[in-house]
């Protein structure tokens, strides 16, 4: 089997509302490999967020370890993390968040641009990219021009833009009609299992988790990987 991308190990995180404690991570533990789409559910406020966030190395963990391509992340300092952030991950959620004075291309582009990438040859990926999406006759329409899928199918693309070890997506369909999130999800675990990414899904759709590669159920601070079908138990 190949080394993972993404290995939690141990992840506790507790927040305070006045004298009430609350433990949303308990030793919480997974492992995500290359290429393959894993869901994460759970019950509203079970904590999939803020797992996704410790993931993203975006919120600090109170204890526990985050090693993304073999290096541990926990101790890095903020301008480090930053980095990590930008060569290895993308990220997806569920309001595309598209600059709105740009094209679907130009907001593929930058991105890219940011990590050095010469304006032609990012041009020429974020093309692709779109293009394989469904989105080649729509790459320069600004957001208020596409359609709701166009616009998460667009945010894809840029999560992708960079060339990701790891991507991080919450619940990058549950603001979409169900014919809508059937095309954006059929379009994301294309390119997942394509490009070779690993994907960490936050979702409330069980019928979209259980077609992903494996589930992993968040609860009581755990995390517990759980069969076909056991999604809805």
């Amino acid at each position: 089997m190949s080394t993972p991308i993404l290995q939690l190990s141990g992840l506790s995180r507790t927040f305070h509302q006045g004298h009430r404690e609350i433990r949303v991570l308990d030793g919480a533990s997974a492992v995500i490999y290359p290429g393959e789409a894993v869901a994460l559910v759970g019950p509203s406020g079970a904590g999939k967020s803020t797992l996704l966030h410790i993931a993203g190395l975006l919120e600090a963990a109170d204890g526990g370890s985050v090693v993304i391509d073999g290096r541990e992340c926990m101790g890095l300092s903020d301008a480090e993390r930053t980095r990590v952030r930008r060569s290895d991950m993308g990220f997806v959620y569920q309001f595309h968040q598209l600059l709105p004075e740009f094209s679907a291309l130009e907001n593929v582009v930058i991105p890219q641009m940011i990590m050095g990438r010469k304006k032609r040859d990012a041009e020429k990926r974020a093309t692709r990219l779109l293009s394989e999406v469904g989105l080649a006759e729509r790459l320069h329409h600004r957001p208020a021009e596409l359609s709701g899928g166009e616009q998460q199918r667009t945010a894809i693309c840029r999560g992708l833009a960079n060339e990701p070890r790891l991507l991080l997506a919450d619940e990058p369909t549950g603001n979409l009609d169900p014919r809508t999130s059937e095309r954006v999800f059929t379009a994301l675990i294309d390119l997942i299992h394509r490009t070779g990414v690993a994907a960490l899904i936050a979702t409330h759709n069980l019928d979209l988790a259980a077609r992903m590669d494996r589930t992993l159920r968040l609860a009581d601070g755990h995390l517990e990987e759980i069969a076909p079908g056991q999604a809805a138990e």
